[in-house]
């Protein structure tokens, strides 16, 4: 796996696991709350010069969550998809995509039934294992930084368990290159829709 992935996803968990030393003061039991969730991941795609289309996918999720008071906490998303890349209507191949996000939530209603929540943070993205005989193993995609934004439920089964609705709108750019010279400019924006469980602890 790419060695600045795995730095980005660690300082992620590093900051979690710290507890935001500032924040984590305020909060007198914080606690962990770990989701599976099933995503469809639909890119809002565009390119310069226009034409590349890239297609949904749908995969699995998990994510961590760490609450530093009873209605803020920081979320670690972790998942990978894989996306077929047209150009008009001939298939170049598809690509592999690894996008780490971290986001700051407020959670509206701690003692509700359902609970929602909003988020905003950082995401992380790296493409790789691109293959296909129409030629997107021949390009190159650089790794993209870019925001993140969030809004979901959880709606409590017990006090610890739960099922969850969650939405993500995350900012996507990368640059098409072919033989190092930048051929496409490319916005993927996908928005990640997932339904899935979680236990608190």
């Amino acid at each position: 796996m790419n060695k600045r992935v795995l730095a980005v996803s660690a300082a992620a968990f590093s900051c979690l696991a710290a507890g935001w030393a500032g924040v984590a003061v305020a909060a007198a039991d914080p606690t962990w709350l770990v989701r599976g969730r099933a995503i469809v991941v639909a890119p809002d795609e565009s390119s310069s010069p226009a034409g590349l289309a890239v297609h949904n996918d749908a995969v699995a999720e998990i994510d961590i969550t760490r609450f530093f008071t009873r209605n803020i906490a920081a979320e670690l998303i972790l998942g990978a998809s894989s996306h077929e890349v047209h150009l008009g209507d001939t298939s170049l191949g598809s690509t592999k995509v690894l996008p780490p996000t971290l986001t700051l939530q407020y959670h509206f209603l701690p003692d509700g039934l359902i609970r929602p929540y909003v988020g905003a943070g950082l995401n992380y993205t790296h493409f790789y294992h691109t293959s296909g005989t129409g030629g997107l193993d021949d390009l190159d995609l650089t790794d993209s930084f870019g925001w993140a934004a969030q809004a979901g439920a959880d709606y409590m089964l017990t006090d610890r368990a739960s099922l969850n609705f969650d939405v993500k709108y995350i900012n996507i750019e990368t640059e098409v290159k072919s033989a190092g010279t930048k051929v496409f400019d490319l916005k993927i924006n996908p928005w990640v829709i997932g339904v899935g469980a979680g236990y608190r602890f």
